[in-house]
């Protein structure tokens, strides 16, 4: 069947074409897109050809990974539901991740597209009432929740967040409701501006903020959560950190020698550290994070900055890529979602 979806045809070249999806199965429904989220890190990376599939990094030698439909967090309407599909009915709001496509460097995996085919356990249903915009992020949000969640964490011990990104900032949300002092650094004053109802922000200078994190005299650092790919910063704030405490390593780490984590290792079980590596998604956690959501949590449409009619998928990138004005969270609109003429 034929839809619409946006399409990385090469590095740094975005479309807004026609492609073909295929018939849906038993098991599978078509969703029609109301609203699809940007993850301007993990779909920069592949726009820039940086990844074959996930956290898979491209290597000279290997094919371009294109064209490539970008994505992989929508909310929209049901269309159809396959006869083997429970638990959903056409019209209802839903929440889904992939989708299948053809013709596509990887078929497999694709957000941005509508009429989507999804399988029914790629799919959540929405909560009655509930604005569908604000759960549009689902996946990337659930990743932020995975990283404020995962280490033990009594309240009034300290928490640092390296990143005011999408992750960084519903990582920190989600330990301060935890009860965790939690410092956010970071490198965009619009950015942390966001974050500062949940802890003080501070400004990444050459040694990531571990001076100014210091200075604060908060005590023994028990979480830190890295999610710039800078694997550098783990040694940096080696010496913040607390016996026992916890590294959440939630970026996306290039091949680039930076660190030796061979020789890295005594240091850090000197201190008796533990390592959360944080990657993907859960069915479970996503249900969990959209309960976060919708009892007001989590934040989403705080950090919500531009929306774009889909159309214009290729100026919202000029703008993340280019950062011409202060961007974080962009929505594509999708023509389901604006009002008959």
């Amino acid at each position: 069947m034929k839809s619409h979806a946006v399409v990385f045809t090469g590095p740094n070249q975005v479309s807004y074409q026609e492609i073909s999806s295929p018939e849906p199965g038993a098991e599978d429904l078509v969703v029609e897109l109301h609203h699809s989220w940007i993850s301007n890190g993990t779909e920069g990376s592949f726009l820039r050809g940086e990844r074959l599939s996930g956290d898979v990094a491209w290597r000279p030698g290997d094919p371009a990974p294109f064209p490539l439909v970008a994505g992989y967090q929508k909310v929209g309407r049901v269309a159809r539901v396959g006869a083997a599909v429970r638990g959903f009915s056409p019209g209802d709001w839903v929440f889904a991740s992939m989708s299948k496509v053809e013709g596509m460097f990887e078929n497999r995996y694709a957000g941005h597209v509508s009429p989507s085919v999804c399988h029914q356990h790629s799919v959540l249903r929405l909560p009655a009432g509930a604005n569908p915009l604000a759960f549009a992020g689902l996946v990337l949000t659930q990743v932020g929740f995975n990283c404020g969640s995962r280490s033990p964490v009594i309240p009034g011990q300290v928490a640092v967040v390296i990143g005011d990104g999408l992750v960084g900032q519903w990582a920190g949300q989600t330990l301060a409701r935890r009860g965790a002092k939690v410092v956010m650094v970071g490198r965009h004053a619009d950015r942390l501006a966001r974050f500062q109802a949940h802890g003080p922000t501070l400004a990444a200078g050459p040694d990531f903020g571990v001076a100014a994190v210091q200075a604060l005299g908060l005590g023994p650092i028990q979480v830190l959560v890295e999610t710039g790919g800078k694997a550098a910063v783990l040694e940096k704030f080696l010496p913040l950190m607390a016996r026992g405490g916890h590294l959440v390593i939630a970026g996306f780490y290039r091949p680039s020698g930076d660190v030796n984590l061979q020789t890295s290792l005594q240091a850090f079980r000197n201190s008796e550290l533990s390592f959360d590596l944080v990657s993907g998604w859960t069915n479970e956690r996503l249900e969990e994070t959209l309960r976060w959501v919708a009892d007001g949590r989590l934040d989403t449409l705080g950090l919500l900055t531009h929306r774009f009619p889909v159309e214009d998928a290729a100026t919202a990138w000029r703008l993340i890529e280019t950062k011409s004005a202060p961007v974080l969270g962009v929505v594509l609109d999708w023509p389901a979602s604006r009002p008959a003429r």
